[in-house]
């Protein structure tokens, strides 16, 4: 996050996305492959709003106009937090998991009481949003994420002045540390809690897993895998593609994708990013307005998606995404949202909504979609910080049909 720059819109702030890689040649060298698992609780669409569209569109221009600076995870449908602890004995705060920041904060909405091991910077930390900021002063202190995960003289953001997180204490951020350039006034950058679990020698590399399983399943979880990932979690091999080298999406973890309805072409291979902190899968109007015209689907005004009937749904194709020449088939059960949580979005029981969305700008900007929440709960996603690379891998849930 930089302060100076628009970063997200903390208008109701839930789960994770991107991150801006520098290129470097391998992981540092590490004796041991330590991993560590961080478990998340998920809460459905806590912060009331019912027009998630619009909501992740106000997301998707703040992405375009800051380029390399961070935003705040606004996943507007589904929020993902841990329980984390400050200091020792640790004081524990539920916070937001964020992997498009990299600033950890507390004291939105609990205090932060300090303890034997808590040092005071001298420092001031501030970070604006599109919707909001954080301010306040910055401490050192021990983090607890888990028996396994616990961080020394971590950087806490300690606000003394931020805006509303809906019941939640803070921001966990995992971001890259060049995320934090200019939002400390003694430090040019403070290190990421992921940066310290590596140079503790806590996590055997700069990687991180992401898991989620669809809202609507019989088990809603989610988890962070700090180190690598989690095999059990994936049914094939981790596919990867190189970060891409458009910009704006250079910036975060943005790679060069096509998108096919069928055998229709929506988009040819341009530049995005991948962003679990947009609830939807954002394309750019062009390609949406193809994808709206094959499946036949009406703009529903109260939910801000596309509405189709049960006799549309049955025609529907899968859509496929291909990058880095493996191509991931998303079913038409996976295009529609959880037909359980349409009250959650203000939208009919009966009714049946698609999750593809347009991003509200034309393709060629260097940002022209977003593989956010509802294509990540059905791909498992690594993030390699070194390797400048992401990738991923099929799970039980990729042909799931329980929406």
């Amino acid at each position: 996050m930089v302060p100076s720059k628009s970063l997200s819109f903390l208008l109701t702030l839930p789960t994770l996305a991107l991150l801006s890689l520098t290129a470097t040649a391998l992981p540092h060298p590490r004796a041991a492959s330590n991993t560590a698992t961080l478990k998340l609780s998920v809460r459905i669409n806590s912060n009331g709003v019912k027009n998630i569209a619009a909501a992740d569109r106000a997301r998707f221009r703040v992405l375009q106009a800051s380029g390399s600076s961070s935003v705040n995870a606004t996943n507007d449908g589904t929020t993902y937090t841990a329980d984390v602890g400050v200091g020792s004995p640790a004081t524990y705060y539920t916070l937001l998991v964020d992997t498009g920041s990299s600033n950890t904060w507390i004291g939105a909405n609990k205090a932060y009481e300090p303890t034997s091991t808590s040092q005071d910077t001298g420092g001031q930390f501030s970070v604006t949003y599109g919707s909001g900021s954080v301010s306040g002063e910055e401490y050192l202190d021990t983090v607890t994420l888990n028996s396994d995960l616990v961080i020394e003289n971590q950087s806490i953001g300690v606000a003394s002045q931020s805006s509303e997180l809906y019941g939640l204490d803070g921001l966990l951020g995992v971001g890259p540390v060049d995320l934090t350039e200019g939002t400390v006034t003694n430090v040019n950058e403070v290190p990421t809690v992921t940066d310290n679990l590596y140079t503790q020698g806590t996590i055997g590399s700069e990687v991180l897993g992401v898991f989620f399983a669809p809202a609507s399943s019989d088990d809603s979880s989610g988890e962070l895998t700090f180190g690598g990932y989690d095999a059990s979690k994936i049914t094939g091999d981790i596919n990867y593609v190189s970060i891409t080298s458009t910009s704006p999406a250079s910036g975060y973890w943005g790679i060069d994708q096509s998108i096919s309805y069928g055998s229709t072409s929506i988009l040819t291979e341009t530049a995005g990013i991948v962003d679990t902190g947009t609830t939807l899968i954002l394309i750019a109007s062009d390609g949406f307005s193809k994808y709206q015209s094959a499946t036949g689907g009406t703009l529903d005004e109260t939910t801000g998606l596309l509405k189709i009937t049960s006799d549309q749904y049955d025609k529907l194709s899968s859509l496929y995404f291909t990058t880095g020449g493996v191509t991931y088939e998303l079913t038409p059960n996976a295009q529609i949202w959880p037909r359980s949580l349409n009250s959650d979005i203000g939208g009919t029981t009966d009714s049946i909504y698609l999750v593809v969305a347009d991003s509200g700008t034309t393709s060629g900007s260097g940002l022209d979609f977003t593989n956010g929440y509802c294509f990540l709960e059905r791909f498992y996603s690594v993030y390699d910080t070194a390797n400048s690379r992401v990738g991923f891998a099929t799970t039980e849930y990729t042909d799931a049909t329980s929406n």
